[in-house]
């Protein structure tokens, strides 16, 4: 089914990752909100998601690879073609490689940085100019709890989570008093495809219990319409470990998180 033309005077929200998890939950959320959207990811099912979303509000989708530098021009050239601001962007998009650093492929380890990091600030110098310029606009950067302590068993994971809450607060930061806000949402462990395709189905973490994307998308939703700083999104559980990890040393951090994430049969 072709994309619907998105000429309508809504808000329009970009957001990345939109196939399916957290991002596709974040796409209904701002389908309910009144934005037109253009959704994409890697996966070619994002068009399914556009159609789907498509009624009140107008949708497009494009079906790229952000971990690449053509991927990420791929999109831009998309909102180029619009012509029309940019209301809100979620970048949402990221990947892990699982498994012990020495043993685990350079090309996963390196597909994460690109994808969690690189895209990300790819994007945000592309898109964020124009919404200064306009003095409007919200950014919401899906990171995780996992970024603030060492993640032995996904270590780039959780470095590439740590950078974009430390990327996004300090951009927030210099945006005061521009119109433009920058929200980190850090969910948990989420209810999603992220521990298979991490192939991480064998740990802890993965047979524990796990919040509703739904219910992660629309807190942080509510977080960016509000101009919030940060939402974290995550169980009772997850919140006493990461209490304990606030006054524990990093190597401390890393052991306790290590239980979680380590491959039962290591």
């Amino acid at each position: 089914m072709p994309d619907r033309p998105i000429d309508q005077p809504r808000p329009l929200a970009v957001v990345t990752g939109a196939s399916s998890g957290i991002g596709l939950e974040l796409a209904q959320c701002f389908a309910d909100g009144g934005f037109d959207l253009l959704l994409t990811a890697l996966e070619a099912d994002v068009s399914l998601v556009a159609d789907r979303l498509g009624g009140e509000v107008a949708t497009r989708a494009v079906q790229a690879d952000l971990s690449t530098v053509e991927g990420v021009e791929t999109l831009l050239a998309e909102v180029r073609a619009l012509g029309r601001p940019v209301d809100a962007l979620a970048l949402n998009a990221g990947t892990a490689q699982g498994g012990r650093f020495v043993e685990t492929p350079l090309d996963g380890e390196l597909e994460t940085i690109r994808l969690n990091v690189e895209s990300t600030v790819r994007l945000s110098k592309a898109l964020l100019p124009a919404m200064v310029e306009r003095g409007s606009g919200r950014v919401l950067v899906t990171s995780s709890t996992a970024a603030t302590q060492p993640g032995p068993y996904y270590a780039t994971y959780a470095a590439s989570k740590s950078f974009l809450t430390s990327f996004a607060e300090a951009v927030r930061h210099e945006l005061e008093g521009t119109g433009v806000t920058v929200t980190v949402l850090a969910p948990g462990p989420t209810d999603t495809s992220f521990f298979e395709q991490a192939g991480m189905e064998d740990t802890p973490v993965a047979d524990s219990p796990k919040d509703d994307p739904a219910d992660v998308a629309r807190q942080g939703y509510e977080a960016l319409m509000k101009g919030k700083d940060k939402v974290e999104v995550h169980s009772l559980k997850a919140r006493m470990q990461m209490a304990a990890a606030a006054v524990l040393p990093d190597k401390a951090k890393a052991a306790m998180h290590a239980v979680y994430t380590k491959p039962k049969d290591d």
